[in-house]
């Protein structure tokens, strides 16, 4: 009796193990070459599945050994082409082409293999994967009732975080560091629990990287070479909240019940957003409305009638097109964290169905604030009408956000009348910002003096001397200083030498300033600056600055974030080496372009440092080394 095995009953391990059950016996088995071609390609970059068969290969050859079995290799190794179409089943019709000419039995896992081989008049044992019970995973062992996290890597002591919400402690759990080869166990062993197992899947699986769901828990198996060692992080959820157990509860429900909306629940990193997102999606689907996630991975512990998805073909895009064929009432994305993320999240809400994200953010605003410039202005309370920040556990902070017309606070002229995004809090019913189009830039304006600002200057007031400066710094040459007199005056210093410049033939160049920003502006030479020279900004020190219509030292500039830079504008220096400073406190040196700018990519430490510099308000110069 000849029998030929495809690649998949030989990943799967039963070949011997129907061997075992006496079933083919004394047979001889014959492995395509097409076969081991397919298992060396995995193996060598890295993918289990590859070694698993290598391993089964191994187990037959025992069988032969003892007698069990005969073992042959048959076949042609598949040539380059015929492996680049093994998607499109080049490499399955090889083998079922040998097991014909054998007049063999056709052995396989793959439920399409065999209706194939079937239809040719193949003789086919089709076996199903076995599913298996596993047991407790030897991971599980290191964690307690208060660990969220282990973290195994290989030469390195076991560390946990542990703790309640928000007071998560990253610690040592054991004395001796793990071995290569434990650690290489132990993910073996996840990884065939995750497959055997009715209980886990494998959500990802790429060469160097695979993120296991097993029952609970969320698993991260790295290996070289995309990490430097084999590491394992599992993560499992400490607590299992409901929306009651949470302050301002009955407004929150009355506001989600009341209609679909788009909500982005944020936080800090292990500040308990998911945990609060588990719980409104319960509350939602226990008062009628049907609810979905999507997921990468899928790790919310919601009830099994909330189905839970994932990337449909390595997409979120396409799985949103999926959803709106389910027609579900609310979507739970659990992250959003990318443009597409924002994008996906958008469209879905623009198409009716109710969305509810969950954000990074270590302040309120901020979570607001990641939409500007991936959602047009004008549509982000459509997108996003509700903001909950969630800390140490806890609701934070709520925002309603809402569009109205009108003159921006701090502004008078009633021609600057305008849309603009009203963030309130949803407790003292207070509008805390305001978010509008103003010289054609996105502001985010406070309407309260926050933390840290400096005196008592409100964020209208900063925001008005940037756009004041900015204005006169594109006429003048020299060093400008701007004072705020009052929400609608203004006192700007400059050089002698550009009064007339900024001023224009009868007045006509800072009327048409005034015009646009709305506010009266008196011009000055610094020599009436009753502050200039006494110390502090740019202007101050024994050589005025270096006045004379060159380059300022110590240059205010006003930096602009984009959705992937931060840029410094520069007024000069073109191609010069400067330092950066925030505060007078050296931030980082850089060049300037031939454009006049100096561009940093946001999430780089350097671009971190100088964002919470400007959320600071702290004042932004440019010194030339």
């Amino acid at each position: 009796m000849h029998v030929v095995p495809d690649t998949s009953v030989v990943i799967d391990g039963r070949v011997s193990a129907t061997i075992d059950d006496g079933q083919f016996e004394g047979a001889t088995i014959s492995v395509p070459e097409a076969v081991v071609a397919e298992l060396e390609a995995q193996a060598n970059d890295g993918i289990d599945s590859g070694w698993d068969g290598l391993e089964e290969l191994q187990r037959l050859a025992d069988l032969a050994d003892e007698g069990v079995i005969a073992l042959e290799y048959i076949g042609e190794r598949p040539d380059a082409i015929e492996r680049g179409h093994a998607a499109e089943g080049e490499i399955d019709a090889l083998i079922r082409d040998l097991a014909e000419d054998l007049e063999a039995t056709f052995l396989t896992s793959d439920v399409v293999q065999a209706e194939v081989a079937k239809a040719k008049g193949l003789d086919v044992e089709h076996v199903s994967p076995e599913v298996r019970e596993v047991g407790t995973l030897t991971v599980e062992n290191y964690f307690d009732d208060q660990t969220m996290s282990v973290h195994l890597k290989t030469d390195t002591i076991p560390m946990a975080k542990r703790g309640e919400l928000g007071e998560m402690r990253y610690e040592q759990i054991a004395d001796e560091r793990t071995d290569e080869a434990t650690m290489d166990e132990y993910a073996r062993e996840i990884i065939d629990g995750a497959k055997e197992s009715s209980d886990g899947f494998i959500e990802l699986s790429e060469p160097g990287m695979k993120i296991v769901q097993f029952r609970d828990y969320r698993i991260a198996i790295g290996r070289p070479p995309f990490a430097d060692g084999i590491e394992i992080t599992a993560v499992r959820p400490i607590a299992q909240t409901d929306i009651e157990d949470y302050e301002k509860a009955d407004e929150l429900k009355d506001r989600l019940l009341e209609r679909q909306r788009g909500v982005l629940i944020s936080g800090a990193p292990g500040a308990g957003k998911s945990t609060f997102a588990q719980a409104v999606a319960r509350f939602i689907s226990e008062n009628d409305y049907a609810v979905k996630t999507m997921e990468k991975p899928r790790d919310l512990q919601v009830g099994p009638e909330i189905t839970q998805y994932t990337e449909l073909g390595g997409e979120m895009a396409k799985t949103a097109d999926a959803l709106l064929m389910v027609r579900p009432d609310y979507t739970i994305y659990d992250e959003v964290r990318k443009t597409n993320d924002f994008e996906v999240f958008a469209d879905m809400r623009l198409a009716g169905v109710g969305m509810i994200g969950v954000v990074h953010a270590t302040r309120p605003i901020d979570a607001l604030q990641r939409l500007v410039g991936r959602v047009e202005l004008g549509m982000i309370p459509q997108v996003v009408d509700t903001v909950v920040y969630i800390e140490a556990g806890e609701v934070n902070t709520v925002y309603d956000v809402q569009t109205t017309v009108k003159v921006p606070a701090g502004l008078t002229e009633e021609d600057l009348a305008r849309p603009v995004i009203q963030v309130t809090n949803f407790e003292t019913d207070e509008p805390e910002y305001e978010i509008y189009t103003f010289n054609r830039q996105v502001v985010t304006v406070p309407l309260k003096d926050e933390e840290g600002g400096p005196g008592n200057e409100s964020g209208v007031d900063r925001i008005a001397k940037s756009e004041i400066e900015r204005e006169i710094r594109s006429i003048a040459r020299g060093y400008v200083d701007v004072e705020l007199k009052s929400q609608n005056k203004a006192v700007v210093y400059v050089e002698e030498d550009d009064i007339s410049s900024v001023i224009g033939k009868g007045g006509g160049r800072i009327t048409d300033v005034e015009n646009r920003l709305g506010i009266d502006i008196d011009v000055r030479t610094h020599d009436e600056n009753p502050n200039y020279g006494a110390g502090g900004g740019a202007g101050a020190g024994s050589d005025g600055g270096q006045r004379g219509g060159g380059q300022a030292a110590g240059q205010m500039v006003t930096p602009e974030i984009t959705s992937r830079h931060v840029v410094v504008p520069v007024d000069g220096n073109h191609g010069e080496t400067v330092e950066v400073q925030a505060g007078g406190e050296y931030l980082f040196t850089a060049t300037v372009s031939r454009g006049g700018e100096i561009q940093v990519s946001r999430g780089s430490a350097i671009a971190d440092e100088l964002e919470q510099a400007i959320d600071r308000k702290e004042p932004i110069t440019i010194v030339p080394s």
